[in-house]
């Protein structure tokens, strides 16, 4: 009996934990009215590019576009030999400690990427400074058999530490995401379930880097710099992604 009673309590818990990540409340790039009681705000409209723009730019570049109430990278708006038709795009306001959700699906064999604590360094991408919540076409994309323990497959911490369980759907099946970041420790949710936690700043953040393709990398090792905060980034990888809903709340 007590087995049982303890298992039950321990699934509420897990229940109640991942509440603010189950898909399917209210209408698209709304918020509810419990949302903005609770302190949330509504990242895009679902009809302009408000409060974002292009990593290390001031507009957005030709790549992402809105379209039927998504946020999206289309890349046939992609111009050969143009680089600046391409590229990573920020939400315009450094985040401390944050709870972030956001939908996202993606093109067969797609790959691509949210970024948070991201600094912007003159003449350096966005994930030399900025961990990497891994979005990817698990069935289909190369990189999912790649790195180690299936570390770069979708909601991952792309090349540390795997999401568990993998609970991703399909290409062009929209899937839940959401990170949240308080003191230190983070916790990725994908499909309303935690799948990855960590804690930045510690010895555990440290050995993670050493183990990983970003060895050595100063930027990744005092992420958020001295402030120890930073931007919110999308990232173009070249393949086709879409995004909606998405929320954030300071903690």
């Amino acid at each position: 009996m007590f087995k049982k009673i303890f298992i039950a309590s321990a699934l509420s818990i897990a229940l109640i934990a991942s509440a603010s990540f189950v898909q399917g409340k209210g209408k698209d790039n709304k918020l509810t009215g419990k949302e903005k009681k609770q302190g949330w705000e509504l990242m895009f409209d679902g009809k302009s590019f408000n409060n974002w723009r292009g990593y290390n730019r001031q507009d957005i570049p030709a790549c992402w576009v809105v379209e039927n109430g998504t946020m999206r990278v289309d890349k046939s708006k992609q111009v050969r030999g143009d680089r600046s038709s391409t590229g990573d795009i920020i939400f315009d306001r450094k985040m401390k400690n944050f709870e972030f959700t956001f939908e996202w699906k993606i093109a067969e064999a797609g790959n691509s990427g949210v970024f948070f604590l991201g600094q912007e360094i003159q003449g350096k991408p966005i994930y030399v400074s900025a961990p990497e919540f891994q979005l990817l076409d698990n069935e289909n994309h190369p990189d999912a058999k790649q790195g180690r323990d299936n570390n770069r497959k979708a909601a991952s911490l792309y090349d540390m530490i795997p999401a568990v369980p993998q609970n991703a759907k399909p290409f062009l099946q929209w899937n839940t995401g959401g990170i949240t970041l308080k003191d230190g420790k983070v916790t990725h949710y994908q499909n309303g379930v935690k799948v990855v936690e960590y804690t930045l700043w510690t010895s555990e953040w440290e050995n993670l880097i050493e183990n990983s393709k970003f060895k050595g990398w100063a930027e990744m090792i005092n992420v958020g710099g001295e402030k120890k905060e930073g931007y919110i980034g999308l990232q173009y990888h070249g393949d086709d992604i879409w995004f909606r809903n998405l929320k954030i709340r300071e903690l």
